[in-house]
């Protein structure tokens, strides 16, 4: 029962413990996966409850959420164990935007630059094949609209655009497991800008292979938009590779 008075304010403890559970999940999410805290390195509740000053409750849902994702692993008679990277759920949003934030930022980069090009390319086939005629219109005009942004140097619209392109790619496909690439791709492309990794200006070139690929698509020419979207992708992980030598300080690849 609530013994709170007349007109006093409303209780705040839900969204504050909310709150409380972000900070502690991406503070213990980002130190494991920068290797902060070593794999089978033991915590435990008390331990954690001190360090953060925070509920146990708090404590539990955090490690129940690092739990689903394989970063931790609870033992009896041991404690919490850090996992070892093989065992993290790799593909969990989460853990790419936290792995973006180590030290491991490029190898990050690589890793789902190979995977993008694995599957976008062949996406891109499909998509000339099974687009409808108005998707592939706006697609055209979706890669318009990115040329403008990325000479104008709005680096929110380019990137908003980018992922609404690479997701219309990636759906246009038909391929509905294809489609749900698209939380990675956004988030490898929100880490590029947020760690720097993407020119104020964007490459002409990578703005031209992103037109290609939509007038490919458009064609229905599968195996230029196939090639187009290739060296896209590889384009863009030597500009990052780039921007990143230029910046990192040294022992930071």
């Amino acid at each position: 029962m609530n013994q709170s008075s007349p007109g006093a304010a409303p209780t705040r403890s839900a969204p504050a413990e909310a709150g409380l559970h972000a900070r502690v999940l991406d503070h213990l999410g980002t130190a494991i996966c920068n290797g902060d805290m070593a794999a089978g390195s033991i915590l435990s509740i008390e331990d954690l409850v001190d360090r953060y000053q925070v509920s146990r409750s708090v404590i539990r849902e955090v490690l129940r959420v690092l739990a689903s994702m394989g970063l931790i692993e609870t033992r009896r008679r041991v404690g919490i164990m850090i996992q070892p990277p093989g065992v993290w759920s790799v593909f969990d949003p989460q853990v790419i935007r936290w792995r973006l934030a180590s030290d491991g930022r490029m190898a990050q980069m690589r890793s789902i630059t190979e995977l993008r090009t694995a599957i976008e390319p062949y996406a891109a086939w499909l998509a000339a094949e099974r687009i409808d005629d108005d998707e592939a219109s706006e697609l055209v005009g979706l890669a318009a609209k990115m040329w403008a942004a990325g000479k104008a140097g709005d680096e929110a619209r380019f990137l908003d655009l980018d992922i609404d392109f690479h997701r219309r790619v990636l759906a246009a496909s038909g391929n509905e497991m294809f489609a749900k690439l698209q939380l990675i791709v956004a988030e490898v492309l929100a880490g590029r800008h947020h760690h720097h990794l993407m020119p104020h200006h964007p490459d002409e070139r990578a703005l031209q292979l992103h037109t290609d690929v939509a007038q490919a698509i458009q064609r229905r020419d599968g195996e230029r938009a196939r090639e187009a979207m290739v060296e896209t992708l590889e384009q863009g992980y030597a500009e990052m590779k780039s921007l990143w030598e230029q910046t990192a300080e040294p022992g930071g690849a």
